[in-house]
């Protein structure tokens, strides 16, 4: 390996933070706010949709989605964004991760516009379009996750690189509010002109034809900020650690750098560096790799995959949960643009105050106090905090503590974002080969959205009331909310204990981590 290979990967750990590296934040980030747009719509969604195409003559309550189309609808872009992250985390190890990262994003924009555009002259044609795009929506974004992380990861410098890597991530937090935004005004902008009344009034009324251009519109303007980071995407030059260490184009990554980032090639220091060829060359499921990275690819997968069961169950029911407390009236007493507005503006308080705190505390803190503790205390904290709420269930659900019960339940979510919902997206970039890191975050990405599917199928079924005559209409009788938040409690103590396994690169050079390069005399 030639000399200016090793003086660009080091002078690129050793730049000072430029105004490229938060263009490349941006950049990367859109990915993660459609992919967070898209899951705070979709809960909004399935209620609507429910009382548009499945409402029963003559019924007493409002429509809603039968089991198994909710759980298609609420599932079907966690199964496209698992089998995205495995694809595309694997390509972007073969091709190079600038030459696909443009497919991801023209997916997610044309599947956004698409899903809103789902047609049919029945509900069963309308769900199964609306499916079949979100299917190619979550495999666009899947294959976000491993890409945007490992080209973070390669252009940071080792001092604030899991910053920028969170930073990356935490453009979710913006997705939650934009789409929070959208919803608000959409249907605020819907109830203003039409009037709808409540359910009780006018069963037929209270879902206007005019509705069904809500949820249209909520779900095709996540395509807008992902369509206009498009050209820049496109103008980002390949990773320099790609090009040196995979490539193995040591000229092509000094000048691309050269490009973007003030640095200076010929200043390098002269560094005494062997590379050790013969340990580089193992794949992925070698003996080599399972005696290196075995250990730490079980830690950031069975982490991801926990977290992802907690995480993504809470998103799904939270609305059932603000209308058990009080925050949202029944839905008979509202009409279909009215149950929109006060869910999303519900949910949007939560994600101001816990939710988005959360993730910038990591990106604050990740390089002061490590990705290892962070991940501790939350997992922690948020195993404590589901206790918390499921033990004395009943007193917080009682109509004299609903302002408390939700402060607990936000607390929840500022832990999973300053925890491991932020840290499980970071450690993969961080620990394993440049020929293999797309793969294995890919592979980690793809164990949590397993879990997520365990959340967005298991757990739609599992909170349902113990007393089927309770439960929502077509699910039988469940384990009730308690059981189902004492669960996850349990599960997010797992990943406390399989944190252990996972390494703290905190400090460490991208190649210290995976000891591509050994390194002899001092920097």
């Amino acid at each position: 390996m030639a000399r200016d290979q090793l003086q660009v990967l080091s002078l690129v750990d050793q730049a000072k933070t430029q105004l490229y590296h938060f263009t490349a934040v941006v950049i990367a980030g859109m990915g993660f706010f459609t992919d967070s747009y898209d899951l705070f719509c979709i809960s909004l969604v399935t209620k609507l949709l429910g009382r548009l195409y499945y409402q029963v003559e003559g019924s007493s309550k409002p429509g809603s989605l039968p089991p198994n189309v909710a759980s298609a609808v609420n599932g079907v872009a966690f199964c496209g964004t698992l089998a995205g992250q495995l694809f595309f985390g694997w390509l972007g190890d073969k091709m190079g991760r600038k030459r696909v990262y443009g497919i991801t994003l023209m997916l997610m924009v044309g599947c956004s516009i698409a899903s809103g555009l789902s047609f049919g002259h029945s509900p069963e044609a309308v769900v199964a379009t609306l499916c079949f795009f979100r299917f190619w929506l979550g495999f666009g974004i899947g294959g976000d996750y491993p890409l945007s992380a490992t080209i973070m990861a390669e252009y940071s410098n080792k001092k604030t690189r899991g910053s920028f890597i969170a930073a990356v991530f935490a453009m979710q937090g913006f997705g939650i509010l934009a789409g929070g935004a959208v919803a608000i005004l959409v249907s605020f902008v819907f109830r203003y002109f039409f009037h709808p009344p409540p359910f009780a009034v006018s069963a037929i009324g209270s879902a206007p034809p005019q509705a069904d251009y809500v949820w249209r519109i909520i779900l095709m303007f996540g395509a807008v900020p992902a369509g206009l980071t498009y050209y820049w995407r496109m103008k980002m030059p390949e990773t320099p650690r790609y090009t040196a260490l995979v490539a193995k184009d040591e000229t092509k990554a000094c000048q691309d750098m050269a490009k973007v980032l003030q640095i200076e090639i010929q200043e390098a220091k002269d560094e005494q560096v062997v590379i050790t060829q013969e340990r580089n060359t193992f794949g992925l499921w070698s003996k080599e790799f399972r005696s290196r990275h075995g250990l730490h690819l079980l830690g950031t997968t069975t982490t991801w995959f926990l977290l992802d069961i907690a995480y993504y169950s809470q998103n799904l029911f939270q609305k059932d949960i603000f209308s058990a407390v009080g925050w949202i009236p029944n839905a008979k007493y509202m009409s279909a643009i009215d149950e929109v507005y006060m869910i999303a503006r519900a949910q949007t308080l939560i994600a101001l105050c816990g939710t988005v705190p959360g993730y910038w505390a990591t990106v604050l803190l990740i390089d002061r106090i490590g990705r290892f503790a962070i991940q501790l205390i939350g997992f922690f904290c948020m195993t404590g905090f589901m206790l918390a709420l499921a033990i004395p269930y009943q007193h917080w659900k009682s109509q004299t503590n609903p302002i408390g019960f939700v402060v607990m339940y936000g607390l929840t979510f500022f832990f999973a974002n300053f925890g491991p919902n932020s840290t499980t997206f970071v450690v993969p970039a961080e620990i394993f080969p440049a020929r293999l890191r797309s793969t294995c975050h890919g592979i980690s990405a793809a164990s949590g959205k397993a879990g997520a599917i365990v959340g967005a199928f298991g757990f739609l079924y599992a909170s349902q009331s113990q007393d089927k005559s309770k439960a929502d209409p077509g699910y039988p009788a469940g384990i009730g909310m308690r059981n189902s938040l004492l669960a996850l409690a349990v599960i997010c103590g797992f990943g406390f204990f399989f944190t252990l396994l996972v390494p703290d690169a905190k400090g460490k050079s991208l190649e210290e981590m995976s000891k591509e390069i050994d390194e002899e005399g001092e920097e």
